[in-house]
């Protein structure tokens, strides 16, 4: 377990897992990838100059007032580290607890330090960081939904 190919529609993102920093977070992404969860889901929220977010289930349906609030049912504790949110570190999303993650996560793709300490990073892209830009980029809703659908169709862990 070390790399997780996540397969959109739009390209190919690769990013290295840092069980070293969030075993517990690894863990938990890994079992899901694993299982499926992912599969079919779509980056749901998208952010210019910060963010591209994804891994809600509720995306696999159409009713968008539900996007950004799914989860596989169960949380885990954040695992903060010094590491930073520079382009490229892949972090899980929560509501205002601490230790709310699940499923959801996000891609950074500009520097994003003030997320430091705050949110769990868990992965760093070695590859297709202009797929992660071409979606970001993305024209969006007023709630930040690409207006094109970014499609998971698969996640793998290697």
């Amino acid at each position: 377990m070390g790399t997780v190919i996540i397969e959109t529609n739009l390209g190919i993102i690769t990013f290295k897992l840092l069980p070293d920093l969030a075993p517990e977070t690894v863990r938990n992404f890994d079992t899901l990838a694993r299982r499926g969860f992912y599969d079919g889901t779509l980056f749901h929220r998208i952010i210019p100059g910060f963010m591209i977010q994804g891994g809600d289930p509720n995306t696999k349906t159409p009713n968008k007032n539900t996007w950004g609030m799914g989860g596989p049912g169960h949380t885990i504790k954040a695992e903060f580290s010094s590491r930073s949110h520079h382009r490229g570190i892949v972090s899980m999303a929560r509501s205002q607890d601490p230790n709310s993650a699940g499923s959801q996560f996000f891609i950074v793709t500009t520097d994003s330090t003030f997320l430091d300490r705050q949110y769990t990073v868990f992965g760093e892209v070695i590859e297709g960081m202009d797929i992660a830009d071409k979606i970001v980029n993305l024209k969006r809703d007023s709630n930040d939904c690409p207006l094109e659908e970014v499609k998971i169709l698969q996640v793998k862990v290697e």
